[in-house]
């Protein structure tokens, strides 16, 4: 299972024009299921994104997280954090999870953040084509992936 986190400023989600969701500060997290990802893996990078001190404290320093600042949270599924290129210009996705895996793990995933933060965690629809819009602010973005 690998994840993005994107601290966002503010951010929201359209499918076919029509805004899903928005928030406002807080993380845009980006999911990808890979072949072979139990539910551990999902409750466990659930409890790191929103544990992940990724906020400025009062100093200045990156040391608060989510769950400290009560933001909001935009969680996306994206088979394509999946892609390998080690071979030509098109990416391969045979390492991502097939649907009957991927949107179980995706869900509870979801589930978990919202259970950890105590309020909603705004998602898009798995499989769907979704225009993100995202004020990445920092920017700061943290790549954290199960397999290494």
């Amino acid at each position: 299972m690998k994840i993005v986190i994107q601290r966002a400023a503010e951010a929201s989600l359209s499918i076919g024009g029509e805004l899903r969701c928005a928030i406002g500060r807080g993380l845009v997290v980006l999911v990808g299921v890979a072949v072979g990802d139990t539910e551990d893996d999902a409750r466990r990078l659930a409890a790191k994104a929103v544990n992940l001190r990724v906020f400025d404290d009062e100093a200045g320093v990156m040391n608060l997280s989510l769950l400290q600042t009560g933001g909001e949270m935009l969680a996306v599924s994206q088979f394509t954090l999946l892609a390998s290129t080690r071979k030509g210009n098109r990416p391969s996705y045979v390492e991502a999870a097939p649907h009957s895996l991927a949107v179980p793990l995706y869900e509870l995933f979801c589930a978990e953040c919202e259970r950890l933060m105590g309020r909603p965690v705004a998602t898009g629809v798995f499989g769907a084509d979704m225009q993100v819009g995202l004020v990445n602010d920092g920017p700061v973005t943290i790549v954290i992936d199960t397999g290494s």
